[in-house]
């Protein structure tokens, strides 16, 4: 039941592709920055050249609405102050988009926006305002707008979310497979402990009579032959468990003889119990299919056990298998006049540990689904039910 070699491929190609997916996300986001501040830069020079234009031509009457419009769009911080040779600020000038507490004195205020400038020189290189004839120099110092700021914080907090929604995830995966893994041991424990009681115990009842019956040689004929059916069907169950696991070998075999078989073992066994139960084979008796001849009896076994599960004791049952050939496979039909499956329990029926029997394990079409699917590369499912009116389990094999 361990992942193996190939569960620890699929976890690492899942995380080359997690990590492929991050790091495209990281370098699209920070593209996206990068072109918004570049966009903010332009908009700060062309702020500064308005800044120019006004100083410059201040009394020759220019209509400065532009500039005044360029103002209003700003929406990052931005200080305007004079600066040293080495763009140190000395003295604010003026501030736009700067959240501080208007309560406090000028000069405490004057000291924090100061503050500030340094660093918004730490994020961006402030822009020179360059004035004719002035004695001092100015310099534009700016933030980040809201937007690039959560853009720049966006795609950190979208991989902490998807970790843990990985996590969860992961955590929760584990936790059914490790559920449904228990639910198969526990279950072929019972189906062991099940098919091996049968034959077992008629043994045991075998051997009680041959201790009455020394004496008498016939009856110790007739018991000995029995002894000897019930020895074959041990020998058969033994090699059963013993393929599950393994890759069984596949053989021509005729399927109306095998089902057939199957059906005749039940015949004898339905009038030892309550149910009136029919059981009837049509198709080519001559159309061969390449099987597991004791793995596929065991489907067929698991298929009829669960229609006379869903029998009513109060009306006859019916149990039909039906075959045919198709152009690219051969469909087999296993059709019951039983209790039928609720349209919502359908998907439900083939999961390990799922059984609607009070003392059943779930593991019989679950085994019939590992049996088809992947030892015969075919197909299980259930093709149509209908309450109170029966079922029908449909399995598709490959034709060679």
């Amino acid at each position: 039941m361990n992942g193996g070699p190939a569960s620890m491929y699929l976890k690492l190609i899942l995380l080359v592709i997690a990590s492929f997916i991050a790091a495209g996300t990281l370098i699209y986001t920070q593209q996206l920055v990068n072109d918004l501040q570049e966009r903010e830069r332009q908009i700060v020079k062309l702020y500064a050249s308005s800044l120019e234009s006004v100083a410059r031509d201040a009394s020759s009457g220019v209509d400065f609405t532009f500039q005044l419009d360029i103002i209003k769009r700003i929406n990052f911080p931005l200080i305007l102050a004079e600066v040293d040779s080495n763009n140190l600020a000395l003295e604010v000038i003026g501030q736009r988009n700067v959240l501080i507490d208007s309560t406090m004195s000028h000069d405490k205020i004057e000291s924090e926006l100061l503050k500030l400038t340094e660093e918004l020189k730490k994020l961006h290189d402030p822009i020179l305002i360059i004035i004719p004839d002035a004695h001092t120099r100015q310099a534009v110092f700016y933030g980040d707008s809201i937007l690039v700021t959560k853009l720049m914080y966006y795609p950190y907090l979208q991989i902490i979310f998807a970790i843990i929604f990985i996590l969860i995830f992961y955590v929760s995966f584990s936790y059914m497979k490790r559920n449904e893994q228990s639910n198969i041991w526990v279950g072929m424990a019972k189906e062991t402990a099940h098919q091996l009681g049968t034959p077992i115990s008629s043994l045991m009842g075998w051997q009680e009579i041959l201790k009455m019956s020394y004496d008498k040689a016939d009856n110790v004929l007739d018991v000995a032959n029995e002894m000897e059916n019930d020895l074959v069907r041990l020998n058969k169950i033994t090699n059963r468990f013993s393929k599950i696991g393994s890759k069984p070998e596949l053989k021509e075999e005729f399927l109306y003889e095998v089902i057939d078989k199957v059906l005749n073992y039940f015949k004898r066994r339905i009038p030892q119990s309550s149910k009136k139960v029919s059981l009837s084979v049509e198709g080519d008796r001559n159309l061969k299919c390449k099987i597991n001849h004791e793995l596929f009896e065991w489907v067929i076994e698991n298929l009829i056990k669960n229609a006379l599960d869903a029998m009513d004791n109060e009306r006859s049952g019916l149990i039909t298998i039906k075959f045919q050939k198709t152009n690219k496979h051969i469909e087999i039909d296993i059709i019951d006049n039983g209790k039928g499956i609720d349209l919502r329990r359908r998907k439900d029926v083939f999961r390990p540990g799922y059984s609607t029997k009070k003392r059943g394990w779930g593991l019989g079409l679950s085994l019939a689904r590992r049996i088809i699917e992947n030892y015969h590369k075919g197909k299980i499912s259930v093709k149509s039910s209908v309450q109170n009116e029966g079922t029908v389990f449909q399995i598709i094999l490959p034709k060679y």
